[in-house]
């Protein structure tokens, strides 16, 4: 790869890590889809920096999910929908006095709220699976439960959740 596309990469690779971050504390800035964004550009410029980012423990665990089709634990989306209806809620009663603003931010705080509801969730366990897992699928049917050969063969350690550099990168260009 050339120098100017892997310096391109890289940069868009830390802004959508930094608008990440932003989304963990504000509600209407999503946190997974910047921080998926981040991936693909490290992965296709970086290996030291990808490595860093699924390895985050901050970071690394909204992609595992996302990657593995675990979807978002129940805390995450129980404070992400009370810190939406409270921002919301606040602005559309306090702050804005147009009836029709107020319920545009309603209508946006319920389908972020029938969104969030309709990923699959996580449970954390009581107790510590013998895979290593820190997380059980919230229902069978979760599609967690129904990897397919081709992800295993993509590199992906089903006992471990983990991959190899070579499987990594390669699902990710996919």
């Amino acid at each position: 790869m050339k120098l100017p596309a892997k310096i391109l990469l890289i940069t868009c690779g830390t802004i959508s890590v930094a608008l990440g971050v932003l989304g963990l504390f504000l509600p209407l800035l999503p946190t997974t889809p910047f921080l998926l964004l981040a991936a693909a550009c490290y992965a296709r410029s970086s290996e030291k920096l990808y490595d860093w980012l699924l390895g985050n423990r901050w970071f690394g665990e909204y992609i595992r999910n996302y990657r593995e089709g675990k979807g978002i634990p129940l805390k995450r989306t129980a404070v992400a929908m009370a810190l939406l209806w409270l921002t919301i809620g606040y602005t559309a009663i306090f702050a804005v006095s147009l009836l029709w603003v107020r319920l545009i931010l309603l209508a946006i705080a319920g389908s972020v709220t029938v969104h969030l509801v309709s990923i699959s969730t996580t449970v954390r366990s009581r107790r510590g699976s013998p895979t290593g897992s820190h997380h059980v699928p919230a229902k069978k049917t979760d599609r967690a439960m129904n990897k397919t050969s081709d992800e295993n063969a993509a590199g992906w350690n089903s006992e471990t959740g983990s991959t190899s550099s070579a499987g990594k990168r390669g699902s990710m260009e996919q």
